[in-house]
């Protein structure tokens, strides 16, 4: 669900890259198709990605929550010109479809999400009352309930569907092959990962999603975090000791 910036619920990420592997990734964001823009809204600072190919776009995990927050999100998409034709979700978690409501209501167009994390979806309401975040509304449930590995396209735009859970039950990742980039919502953080202490949380799947799924993507893969900056691979392979010390499961 929720990011938690502290040393009780959250491995200290490791420093920013080096001039040379910021480099790499600066080459890998120049020769992509389509464009990945960030924005980070909320009080738990959740990543929204607005991903376009010029004409069309997918929004993807959006929390913004205020006023100024939707004004800026709607402000990106209509200097660009842009046309919003989906909704991703990587999870259901509150911080993650804090916008959700507004974006429906702008927009009316599907939302897709893993039909095994439902539950965490709709019990965002009674998370938003604990984190005592007045004013969240809870959405209507997504329209386009996925079932895992497939393969979605909108315009230029093509995005395979891969199972990740761990950080809760039905979590899914979003991967570009051709642009090399994969929307990873909470499974992995520069230098650390996801939390696995919230209900359907398991610090063990996580592990396993991260070495067996994640990790077998290509080493140049950009990975786009649903907290904090981007990362690859390769680096994290090398790099995270949040998951190379084994600090999950």
């Amino acid at each position: 669900m929720l990011y938690a910036p502290t040393r009780a619920f959250l491995i200290d990420p490791q420093p920013s890259f080096n001039k040379w592997e910021s480099l790499f990734l600066d080459q890998i964001l120049a020769s992509m198709k389509t464009v990945v823009e960030k924005m980070t809204f909320n009080p738990f600072q959740e990543n929204t990605f607005v991903v376009h190919d010029g004409s069309s776009c997918v929004i993807i995990d959006p929390g913004c929550f205020n006023g100024s927050e939707e004004e800026y999100l709607v402000n990106y998409i209509e200097t660009n010109g842009l046309t919003p034709v989906a909704v991703l979700l990587t999870h259901g978690h509150l911080d993650h479809i804090a916008g959700l409501d507004f974006v429906n209501r702008k927009y009316g167009i599907d939302v897709y999400l893993n039909e095994t994390d439902l539950p965490t979806f709709t019990a965002s309401h009674i998370a938003a009352n604990l984190y005592g975040l007045r004013g969240f509304i809870q959405p209507e449930v997504p329209n386009k309930l996925m079932k895992g590995n497939e393969e979605l396209v909108f315009g230029e735009m093509k995005f395979k569907v891969i199972d990740a859970p761990g950080h809760c039950i039905g979590h899914v990742v979003f991967y570009n092959e051709e642009d090399r980039y994969v929307i990873n919502g909470d499974v992995i953080m520069q230098g650390s990962h996801g939390r696995t202490d919230l209900p359907g949380g398991d610090g063990a799947t996580l592990r396993k999603t991260i070495f067996e799924t994640m990790f077998a993507l290509p080493d140049d893969t950009v990975v786009y975090c649903g907290h904090g900056p981007e990362t690859t691979i390769g680096v994290e392979k090398q790099t995270n000791m949040a998951v190379t010390m084994r600090s999950l499961g």
